[in-house]
């Protein structure tokens, strides 16, 4: 990993085509913007491994599963 100190206003490039520019510093948060082409996508890590998350428990049938379950409980009461 590389690690960077950047002040308010300046900016690191990735590729010759990210740009990724400090625009605040407010207490512990850091806001940043990010110029990137549309091709490429930017999200959130949090919100990218949410969706990863889901998309595994949805091809896993976990849904299915607790269906079964529920109708196989009704079933023998």
């Amino acid at each position: 990993m590389l690690v960077l100190a950047r002040k308010v206003g300046q900016s690191i490039v990735i590729d010759d085509n990210v740009e990724v520019l400090v625009i605040e510093v407010r207490g512990d948060q850091v806001r940043l913007g990010i110029e990137a082409p549309r091709s490429i996508p930017v999200h959130r890590k949090e919100l990218l491994e949410q969706i990863r998350t889901e998309n595994v428990r949805a091809a896993t049938g976990s849904d299915i599963d607790t269906v079964s379950k529920a109708i196989n409980k009704l079933s023998v009461d």
